[in-house]
């Protein structure tokens, strides 16, 4: 499987640390927000990974270049940000005929990766995607999904004022390539993952729940809670065989 991480953010809330690092490398644990995906992917199977560059490109591509990972990640630079979901667009071929995995880099995201792909592997047979949920605390900020017997997504609620509950959408899924092929066809400059893909497979979305940890570290807040989390959640990362690089 390939792996697609969208990094190019800018992270205005996080200034300013990130007038000096992009929000993908904001620290957590004294180790860099990236490191924890490139550890996570590539422990559980990942054998390439794409990433976007936008804001301070240099300093995620000397990132990389130290990374014990180096050789099995791409960079690809987009002068003006394509939307997450225009990135797909713009690298269609990459992809090939294989599912991939899609996710914002910019969450701190802990769990089973192994699990989600399997639940990806037995899902029902309409899913052309499977889609990471978790609990919001604070669901107005989510787009918030509700589920119908079989575990496919019905309804889709993005940042509304009043969501019908509580389970969000983490941002991070394995998608069919005729996911990438629908997005190839999207038209329109920057076009939003949530808001143009979304909701055209409702009913075709299954759902796999994060029970152990999901935050976007969108707020300095938040990056603080994060980064006094990974103290309990080390032992979980250790025993998926995220830890074990010298970066």
């Amino acid at each position: 499987m390939r792996a697609l991480l969208v990094a190019a953010g800018l992270g205005t809330r996080l200034r300013p640390l990130t007038d000096t690092i992009p929000k993908c490398l904001a620290p957590v644990g004294g180790r860099p927000l990236l490191h924890y995906w490139l550890e996570g992917l590539f422990a559980s199977g990942v054998e390439r990974l794409l990433v976007n560059l936008h804001y301070l490109p240099d300093v995620v591509r000397r990132f990389v270049a130290e990374s014990a990972f180096r050789d099995r990640i791409d960079l690809v630079h987009e002068p003006v940000l394509l939307g997450t979901a225009g990135t797909i667009r713009a690298n269609r071929a990459w992809f090939g005929d294989q599912p991939f995995f899609y996710a914002h880099a910019d969450n701190f995201c802990v769990c089973d990766l192994r699990a989600f792909m399997a639940a990806h592997r037995s899902r029902p047979k309409a899913a052309a995607m499977t889609m990471m949920t978790f609990d919001a605390p604070d669901p107005s900020q989510c787009g918030i999904v509700k589920l119908g017997d079989t575990g496919l997504v019905t309804e889709f609620h993005e940042k509304v004022p009043h969501p019908p509950g509580r389970l969000a959408n983490a941002a991070v899924f394995i998608l069919e390539p005729e996911v990438a092929d629908f997005c190839a066809k999207l038209t329109g400059d920057a076009p939003e993952f949530s808001r143009a893909v979304v909701p055209e497979f409702l009913g075709r979305i299954y759902a796999w729940h994060n029970t152990t940890y999901h935050l976007d570290i969108g707020t300095p807040q938040a990056l603080a809670q994060a980064d006094a989390d990974t103290v309990r959640l080390r032992s979980k990362m250790a025993a998926w065989g995220w830890l074990n690089s010298n970066d």
